[in-house]
């Protein structure tokens, strides 16, 4: 049995899954021709989802199984995969700690004013007439309140802060303080000091963030969006943000991406840029590759309890 891998993880996991698999074949690649002959013989193929297209899909004859190293899936192509019964689990959970850091970590950078403070070491300006914040008893907003915003909500609640949150059955969720529907946003909104978007690019939520969301906000509001670009329209945050509707943007994703040298996002004091690094971690393939090795595990015996299983129609 192949399992061919268009990702390839430090040697220490390369060895281990060989020692504990010893009888599959493992095949790491960094390119995948839709030609190549390790995918027409590969029954298992591990890749980050981008890489993949229907003919990808059609050439392999052997493929039972795909396992996406990521959460986001809106790139693969399910309907092929779909007609070929092919079973694909993902990563999901795995951001968890890396994404609930960085968010802390931004409003930690926001609230104590570190870009200001940067500016003036570089200019080796001593100025201690500086007004920072807390984050103690602010109220942060958390739109999507799976795994990443379980975990954000839980390190909020370090730092004293109330938490609220919205999904879209309004299902309760642990450290979440109040839980309402995706349709109660735009009352809900205006509550907040801080408004973090954890969610996936589906069709209910492109373009969910619109003028009047904005407009309800705190003009003392940070928005921060580490889920997906297509949330807002980059036309309706860019007149949000010059016309100071709100204090602070801060961006890990764009509808755009990488984002253009010539976006006004980069030249904007009251937005601040990150090139989609929030669920960036050391241990991100090692935790990957967990969670293949459990599904893997199954896979060779029962296949009962797989992690992660995604229904191909639904693409989630």
């Amino acid at each position: 049995m192949l399992v061919l891998s268009t990702i390839t993880p430090d040697d220490a996991v390369i060895m281990e899954m060989e020692q504990k698999f010893p009888a599959l074949e493992f095949t790491y690649k960094t390119k995948l021709p839709v030609n190549d002959d390790h995918l027409k013989r590969a029954e298992i193929l591990i890749t980050y989802g981008e890489d993949l297209t229907e003919k990808h899909i059609e050439a392999a004859k052997q493929l039972k199984w795909i396992m996406v190293m990521s959460a986001g899936l809106e790139k693969m192509p399910f309907q092929e995969i779909t007609r070929k019964n092919i079973m694909v689990t993902n990563a999901r959970g795995i951001h968890s700690i890396p994404m609930a850091e960085y968010t802390i970590g931004m409003l930690l950078q926001y609230e104590k004013k570190n870009k200001l403070l940067l500016e003036q070491e570089e200019k080796a300006l001593w100025e201690r007439r500086i007004m920072t914040g807390e984050l103690s008893g602010k109220t942060i907003l958390i739109m999507g309140t799976g795994a990443i915003g379980g975990e954000i909500a839980r390190l909020a609640k370090a730092f004293y802060m109330k938490t609220l949150g919205i999904n879209r059955g309004g299902k309760q969720a642990a450290y979440i303080d109040e839980l309402y529907k995706n349709s109660d946003l735009l009352n809900v909104i205006a509550r907040a000091d801080y408004i973090t978007a954890i969610l996936p690019s589906t069709p209910e939520t492109k373009g969910m963030l619109g003028k009047e969301h904005f407009r309800k906000m705190k003009e003392t509001a940070v928005f921060i969006n580490i889920g997906r670009g297509d949330l807002v329209e980059d036309n309706i945050l860019l007149e949000a943000m010059k016309n100071k509707e709100i204090a602070h943007s801060i961006l890990d994703v764009f509808n755009t991406e990488p984002l253009p040298e010539d976006h006004d996002f980069w030249r904007m004091d009251n937005v601040t840029v990150t090139p989609h690094l929030s669920s960036k971690s050391d241990k991100y393939l090692p935790r990957s590759f967990d969670i293949f090795e459990k599904n893997l595990h199954e896979y060779m015996g029962e296949g009962k309890k797989y992690i992660n299983l995604i229904d191909s129609k639904k693409g989630y």
